[in-house]
């Protein structure tokens, strides 16, 4: 696994952790995800989830007030009942707490039974855990599972944010599903960002949490240092005038 922050800018704190498959020689996670089988898909997931929480568990993630972020599979044959006991053995065993974990379903992955993921989110929420919906705006069921499925947090995909600054349609979709987040009390993160001039359109539209380059790399099992850019006095003014009220903490 390499872990990559996500960052909360104002706060300059880290919101969460996210652990990214990698092969033992540091292989991408394409190349990893490559030679994953329908038969094999099961055991790999739980492999992975329980490699992030003892590589999370050393690294003291959870003692920084951080989230540890891991993706699901929702191809994979669980019952909501036995998706969530899979991973309370997997807490269990390797000690890291379970209201320290985000589970990120990715709007990429092809959804065939949407009754048994709200099903298993529904189960993984009861419990105190973190669901968040990933790559949102890169398919063509964003809004459907939004709608769905109850999450806390919402990722934005890499496109919509990747040079917003000469994007202004880009611009006007981010900020329109920001509104909408904060509306329906999620929170936002703006993935994949790369420059300042990034930051300050998203902060603009009230967008605090960031993933990308510019604050630090994946790095291979360790914790990466975080590269905090300087926030203007005009863009932070507008940035807090404009954030949501009263939103619910998941950290």
């Amino acid at each position: 696994m390499a872990f990559q922050p996500i960052v909360d800018i104002a706060q300059r704190t880290i919101f969460a952790y996210e652990a990214l498959v990698r092969g033992t020689e540091q292989e991408s996670a394409l190349d990893v995800l490559g030679q994953v089988t329908e038969e094999s898909r099961t055991a790999f997931d739980q492999s992975c989830r329980i490699k992030a929480m003892i590589l999370a568990q050393q690294l003291g993630i959870a003692e920084q007030g951080a989230l540890l972020s891991v993706n699901f599979m929702p191809g994979v044959n669980y019952s909501a009942a036995d998706c969530f006991q899979r991973t309370v053995q997997a807490a269990e065993w390797t000690g890291f707490p379970l209201t320290s974990l985000m589970f990120e379903i990715s709007e990429m992955e092809s959804l065939n039974d949407i009754e048994r993921l709200r099903a298993i989110s529904a189960e993984y929420r009861r419990h105190g855990l973190t669901i968040a919906l990933d790559d949102f705006g890169a398919g063509n069921s964003g809004l459907n599972l939004l709608a769905d499925i109850e999450v806390q947090v919402l990722k934005l995909d890499g496109r919509l944010v990747r040079g917003i600054n000469f994007q202004p349609r880009a611009e006007q979709i981010v900020r329109s599903t920001a509104a909408m987040a904060h509306r329906l009390g999620i929170q936002i993160v703006a993935e994949c960002v790369e420059t300042e001039a990034e930051v300050e359109i998203l902060l603009d539209a009230g967008i605090t949490l960031m993933q990308g380059y510019l604050f630090a790399r994946p790095t291979f099992e360790s914790i990466p240092e975080i590269t905090w850019p300087a926030i203007p006095t005009k863009t932070r003014s507008l940035k807090l005038d404009l954030a949501p009220k009263g939103l619910p903490s998941v950290a």
